[in-house]
């Protein structure tokens, strides 16, 4: 009798157990992702920061006086690159504004560091915002690059809760000023990133945002997206006005890429005779920075 009722519940038994195996496995699946989606938003909104000057002139006096020199001229300036390199990603990464941070290996020893801003459309094409962590050869870099350097990385922060249309990539290359290292490479490692996205919706490069409040564009794309919504927030200023020297920022290495790049700034390029060791004034890299935020915000938004 025993054995003819096991009989029985043998077959409900082989029904129901596949059955409750997938719905808890199921609602496992449900409730990690669900918790992994909550805990995103919970990073996102304990992590954001907006623009402060107090907030940019620590960064500011960290990445000129006391990290310095940042290249691979000499066993000091080539470990300040790498200090640089940490200090973005403690900036940016979950402990503190609560990104992943990508890093893809550059041409040399640095990483290449990227942030990204999902945007509502994720097929959309991507808003790229660009700058470099180093210096020329024998300067501190404050303007070529701390502030670019310093704005941008308060943009992401300021940024970080925003969904906008386009999706916001930040990069962080490691040579851009210092002419003597692999800066042609690094570009061109960069223009291998942005190609597996497909063509940039904008692409902003930041450098030397401390002389000024209004942003400077420069383009050799006349059809550059940024260059028609930069209204109230500076103007657009001929190459022959702000690359003094033979086409060697960035914007116009990118350029030559085919890649639709445009220069942010609030001067024209330092020449190898400016002196570019003085602590930037923070008050006037945040009012910079405000419009850079906005400008990016246009930019992803349309």
């Amino acid at each position: 009798m025993a054995f003819a009722k096991l009989s029985r519940r043998v077959p409900v038994l082989l029904v129901i157990l596949p059955l409750w195996l997938l719905a808890s496995g199921g609602g496992a699946m449900w409730y990690y992702f669900h918790r992994e989606k909550q805990q995103a938003l919970v990073e996102q909104e304990r992590f954001s920061k907006n623009v402060s000057a107090p907030l940019l002139a620590d960064d500011l006096r960290k990445i000129v006086e006391v990290i310095g020199e940042r290249n691979a001229s000499s066993e000091t300036a080539a470990t300040n690159l790498s200090r640089t390199a940490s200090m973005i990603e403690g900036v940016l990464g979950p402990s503190n504004t609560g990104y992943p941070v990508k890093k893809t290996h550059g041409p040399a020893k640095w990483p290449i560091l990227q942030v990204t801003l999902i945007g509502k459309d994720p097929g959309a094409a991507p808003v790229w915002v660009v700058t470099s962590y180093d210096s020329r050869q024998g300067s501190k870099g404050a303007e070529a690059n701390a502030t670019g350097l310093a704005a941008t990385l308060a943009a992401a922060q300021a940024l970080a809760r925003d969904k906008p249309n386009h999706p916001v990539h930040f990069i962080f290359l490691p040579h851009s000023n210092d002419v003597e290292s692999s800066v042609l490479q690094t570009a061109t490692k960069f223009h291998e990133l942005a190609k597996l996205t497909g063509k940039p919706h904008a692409l902003l490069c930041v450098e030397a945002m401390g002389a000024g409040e209004t942003l400077w564009l420069t383009s050799r794309d006349v059809s550059a997206a940024p260059l028609g919504r930069i209204s109230g927030l500076g103007a657009v200023y001929g190459a022959e006005v702000v690359c003094l020297r033979d086409d060697t920022d960035l914007a116009s290495m990118l350029f030559e890429m085919d890649l639709p790049a445009v220069r942010v700034a609030t001067r024209a390029q330092l020449t190898d005779e400016d002196e570019d060791d003085r602590l930037p004034f923070a008050p006037t890299v945040a009012a910079s920075t405000g419009r850079l935020i906005e400008l990016i915000r246009r930019c992803a938004e349309k």
